[in-house]
């Protein structure tokens, strides 16, 4: 009998190298695929969505639009989907979904699981996506860096890493309007200053003034590209010996003020300027005419750190001549509800401001009970985004420049690493299912030891010149900035 099965295994592996489809028994259950693509809507520029089985057993795919098919064959349990195919399979007119036919050999036989659909909108997406890689240690950081990655290939190219600015941290990285030709990051302990990437110039600036709590730390470009409004905070970490958020990140104080590029100067805002309340992560309108911010009133930190709880405040502002209105109003009023409010981001049509809540804080990429929130400004009202949160951390978030899609980190998977996961928006505000950045191996997020912080989506290359950012970082002077 033994050898009757191996004879019969034997066949059916060549049979399925031959090329020809074996007698499958059909299960009524879904095929165990990571990632789990079953029922997303991906967008047509998107790379190959390969994908695992559980076990190395024989296994084929067939992936079908409706006029076309095309055969993947499993090699340990990977289906590795040829680039050039998939891309014909996605560029057939009138395609709305492909249909997933996953079949595996078992000792029993061929089963056939259960076919999924995978939509596929018309709405491209960005094709980079920025973020920094970084190991999630809880006081020392080791290697990181900030990278781009071709979400149209499987291509990631290093913007800088801190192995050549003598393992000094990065962060913070922001585009204008997803232009990577409008770029700022910054880098702190050696060669600390803000860097800021213009059409191919890179300056280095000392962003500490003597009236501000520390350097400016997180950024919001203005539309126009003259200002950057950023929040200046007094940051500490602590550690907590019991409890499912291990990290507690806080600020014992901060302001939000605006950055003039051309000028070199900081602008002070009188109404976020001062020791009586908590103000970080600002962000313009669409339109540059609305600054938005989180602020809280000052706690006694870090003994009321659970008593910090932000709200989503706007004020006007003036880009003619950098000032600010005198009023400030307040869009969502989470104190009340015993939340806490932070990264706040305007849609680029001015539609929607999406933003993280959590119970307390404003460092929410550590708080497991962060969700994501949005908020329709013309009527006030919060969208229906339970297709999109999970039971663990869901955070960071920013645009595509189109509005249909959104990538933000989650750490759904394990509750220790980051990673980024894309969504699609459609014109009605329907969310649909998200999922993880496509790799051409998924297994690699098994065996990385790397969390994904801060994803931007950008419409292109960054071009920017390695050589050139590490000359400016190790040889130049930080030009110094001043208050206005």
């Amino acid at each position: 009998m033994k050898h009757i099965f191996v004879l019969f295994f034997i066949s059916s592996l060549i049979v399925a190298c031959q090329g020809s489809l074996p007698q499958a028994k059909p299960l009524a259950k879904d095929a165990p695929i990571w990632p789990d693509y079953n029922g997303v809507t991906i967008p047509s520029n998107i790379c190959p969505l390969n994908f695992t089985l559980n076990d190395s057993l024989p296994a084929i795919a067939l992936i079908s639009n409706g006029k076309k098919e095309i055969r993947v064959d499993a090699e340990n349990g990977l289906f590795s989907i040829s680039e050039r195919r998939w891309e014909e399979i996605l560029e057939e007119k009138d395609i709305h979904s492909l249909q997933v036919t996953v079949m595996q050999q078992q000792p029993e036989g061929w089963v056939q699981y259960r076919p999924f659909q995978i939509h596929v909108s018309s709405d491209e997406i960005d094709p980079v996506l920025v973020y920094r890689r970084i190991q999630p240690a809880y006081r020392m950081w080791g290697e990181m860096g900030i990278y781009q990655r071709n979400l149209e290939t499987f291509e990631e190219d290093v913007i800088l890493s801190n192995s050549l600015t003598n393992n000094s941290c990065m962060n913070c990285h922001s585009f204008c309007q997803q232009n990577p030709d409008q770029m700022l990051f910054h880098q702190r302990s050696t060669y600390a200053g803000t860097y800021m990437l213009q059409n191919g110039t890179v300056e280095k600036l000392n962003t500490k003034v003597d009236s501000l709590p520390s350097a400016l730390v997180y950024p919001s470009w203005h539309p126009s590209g003259r200002y950057v409004a950023f929040s200046s905070n007094d940051i500490k970490q602590d550690y907590h010996l019991q409890d499912a958020n291990r990290i507690e990140v806080y600020d014992q104080e901060s302001d939000v003020v605006v950055y003039d590029v051309e000028q070199h100067t900081i602008l002070l805002n009188p109404m976020t300027h001062g020791k009586d309340a908590f103000e970080t992560f600002p962000t313009f309108s669409s339109d540059g005419n609305t600054l938005y911010f989180c602020t809280s009133e000052a706690q006694e930190m870090p003994a009321d750190y659970q008593k910090v709880k932000y709200n989503l405040c706007s004020q006007s502002f003036n880009p003619k001549d950098g000032s600010f209105g005198t009023e400030v109003d307040t869009l969502v009023n989470a104190a009340q509800e015993n939340m806490s409010v932070s990264f706040p981001r305007v849609s680029p049509d001015g539609r929607y401001i999406m933003y993280t809540k959590a119970s307390y804080g404003n460092f929410s990429i550590w708080h497991k009970d962060a969700d994501l929130h949005l908020m329709d400004l013309a009527t006030g009202q919060e969208l229906d985004m339970s297709a999109v949160n999970s039971a663990d951390v869901d955070s960071y978030h920013s645009w595509s420049s189109n509005c249909r899609w959104f990538v933000f980190s989650s750490r759904r998977i394990d509750g220790l690493y980051t990673r980024p996961y894309l969504c699609h928006i459609d014109e009605a505000g329907k969310m649909s299912k998200p999922f993880i950045l496509p790799q051409k191996d998924p297994k690699s997020y098994e065996l990385s030891l790397y969390s994904y912080n801060i994803p931007e989506l950008v419409k292109g290359t960054v071009q920017s010149d390695v050589r050139e950012l590490v000359e400016v970082s190790r040889y130049h002077s930080a030009t110094p900035v001043k208050v206005k």
